[in-house]
């Protein structure tokens, strides 16, 4: 059996199994908690930086399938599960998930409580920790989490984005008979998507929804965005911190008003900031698929995939200019803003919801209505 230790900061210290690449990574510690998706999590660019602890007790039972991948590789720096699943019985699958993990570099820690680890990070909040093989020394693996850099102040939105502008033109495919994603809107709008480590989901959904996309680099111009001539601008998702994107939240700042604009997690905080607002470091986080989030325009709930660790600050934001449209239910932090004046709408949360669930699809409606809307 080969061994693996997760080291954190604090000084704890999990012996486990080890699978996936024998390598020694480092991040921040985080937990999810959705039952289904593994997949996703593994290559959400939101992910860059983390060590994702996963809560479901059994991983890789279905295995791993190129088209459930939200990036071209996994993000995350390292996994840790209760139980990996060394084999996989699903007819979509095309390799185990152990194979996909170890043939990209990314270590696996398996069979430790992760119920204690979580406990704890719910607790204390997240933790730095480092995932070494079974030969490692524990103490200096605790040293090496606690020289590791913090999530607060990094930027790591520019190194996952594109270097290059492309096109995106694949839409919501179903996978399998039963699921019933509908007909795809005739092409009606040109969209200009901002990657600071964007989903594909999100780029199959614009273009599900009747939209010509065209995806930038995290650093473009407001002036080269709207050289383009969009009939919208999309912010994407996307890891770090966002204070010190203080080039795009400009950019942002620069579009508001000339242009629909909607924003996703990370795109939502970049226009609490463009809009007057702070953001703060949340203790532990939202991850997972089960989330309720009121909507006050509506007075409905919506059960929603989250994945971020920092929040916008309601009250930084100018009551006069900023309406706030959704609150989180279990913590009360800000889920939802809308421009008083300018057709400019954001989500903290993930409407795109690969693999589910799938209450906050019509965003997407709404952003093709206030292009429609502004076109007119």
């Amino acid at each position: 059996m080969n061994h693996a230790l997760l080291a954190l900061e604090d000084g704890t210290v999990f012996k486990g199994r080890s699978f996936g690449a024998r390598r020694q990574r480092f991040g921040e510690v985080v937990f999810n908690t959705a039952i289904t998706g593994y997949q996703e999590v593994f290559t959400d660019p939101s992910y860059t930086g983390q060590i994702v602890c996963l809560t479901n007790p059994q991983i890789g039972n279905y295995g791993a399938t190129l088209i459930d991948c939200e990036s071209g590789s996994p993000c995350i720096e390292g996994l840790i599960v209760r139980e990996f699943s060394p084999i996989a019985s699903n007819w979509r699958s095309e390799e185990s998930a152990n194979e996909f993990l170890e043939k990209h570099g990314i270590p696996v820690i398996a069979e430790i409580d992760t119920r204690k680890l979580v406990r704890k990070l719910r607790i204390g909040g997240v933790l730095r920790g480092v995932i070494g093989m079974g030969d490692a020394d524990a103490a200096e693996l605790v040293e090496r989490a606690r020289q590791s850099p913090s999530m607060t102040g990094l930027d790591l939105a520019t190194k996952v984005s594109t270097p290059e502008r492309y096109e995106w033109s694949q839409g919501v495919e179903p996978c399998s008979p039963s699921d019933k994603v509908g007909a795809a809107a005739p092409v009606e709008f040109r969209v200009v998507a901002y990657d600071y480590g964007i989903k594909r989901n999100i780029l199959r959904r614009l273009t599900h929804s009747g939209c010509r996309v065209t995806v930038v680099p995290a650093g473009t111009s407001a002036e080269d965005v709207l050289s383009l001539n969009p009939d919208g601008v999309f912010l994407s998702n996307g890891p770090g911190d966002p204070e010190p994107l203080e080039y795009q939240t400009a950019q942002v700042r620069n579009l508001i008003g000339r242009v629909p604009i909607f924003g996703i997690c990370l795109g939502h905080q970049l226009l609490g900031l463009a809009m007057g607002g702070k953001t703060f470091k949340l203790k532990f986080g939202h991850r997972g698929a089960n989330h309720p989030v009121l909507n006050y325009r509506t007075n409905r709930v919506e059960i929603t995939s989250q994945n971020h660790g920092f929040a916008v600050d309601a009250d930084s934001l100018p009551a006069s200019t900023v309406e706030l449209t959704h609150i989180n239910l279990n913590d009360h932090t800000v889920e939802g803003l809308r421009h008083r004046e300018h057709p400019v709408f954001c989500v903290q949360y993930h409407p795109e919801a690969a693999p589910g669930p799938h209450d906050s699809h019509y965003l997407f409606d709404e952003f093709v209505q206030l292009m429609r809307a502004h076109k007119r």
